[in-house]
């Protein structure tokens, strides 16, 4: 059984677990995943109601495009468990084998991939939670603006576990790549994600 088959309390009891995996990256794909989940909420409780019917074939739109990103964040649960084995096995190569550096390079290169992909769908995901707020069932507001505090927690999760292996990573160059893409996310994105949580927050607040 995958990770992402099992009940949520099995997978929180794998979490808190003695064992390796799932952890910070796997749980932040998992966190996304829901942010991209309330999204698709607010959609169908959208689509069919006449008052929307402007909108309709836009928000069908955004919802088909949410469940390809929720469904690539839940792939992302897995995809970052299965990094962590080849990369503790490039920790435990002794420091003394002419083949450990190149191991090393790869495994933590790999290890950075599924954070980085988990970013982007985040990305994706609060450009849809933007969309949805505009066009949405306004009755759902909450719940848009905890999509995007879910995406943006996912967002700076992510970003640590690409840190963590880009600090030890040799190719300063790649290095240096993958942290300016994830530092641009982090700073477009996360801004986004405050603003919408902000904008929501004053409208359930009647400030607006």
């Amino acid at each position: 059984m995958t990770l992402t088959q099992q009940t949520l309390q099995d997978f929180t009891a794998k979490l808190a677990s003695g064992e390796p995996v799932p952890g910070g990256g796997g749980a932040s794909a998992l966190v996304g995943a829901v942010g991209a989940a309330l999204c698709a909420m607010v959609g169908n409780f959208t689509v069919g109601r006449k008052k929307y019917a402007a909108v309709e074939a836009d928000v069908r739109d955004i919802l088909t495009k949410t469940e390809v990103t929720k469904a690539r964040l839940l792939s992302l649960v897995e995809e970052d468990a299965a990094a962590f084995a080849p990369l503790a096995a490039a920790y435990a190569i002794p420091k003394d084998d002419p083949t450990r550096a190149a191991v090393m390079e790869s495994a933590l290169q790999n290890a950075c991939a599924a954070p980085l992909d988990m970013m982007r769908c985040c990305c994706q995901a609060l450009d849809l939670l933007a969309n949805m707020l505009d066009m949405g069932n306004t009755m759902l507001l909450s719940d848009v603006g905890v999509g995007a505090l879910c995406c943006k927690a996912a967002l700076i999760g992510a970003s640590m576990n690409v840190y963590i292996n880009t600090q030890s990573m040799a190719d300063r160059n790649n290095a240096a790549a993958m942290e300016d893409e994830a530092d641009g996310m982090l700073a477009e994105y996360g801004a986004k994600a405050d603003v919408l949580s902000e904008q929501v927050m004053r409208r359930v607040r009647k400030e607006d």
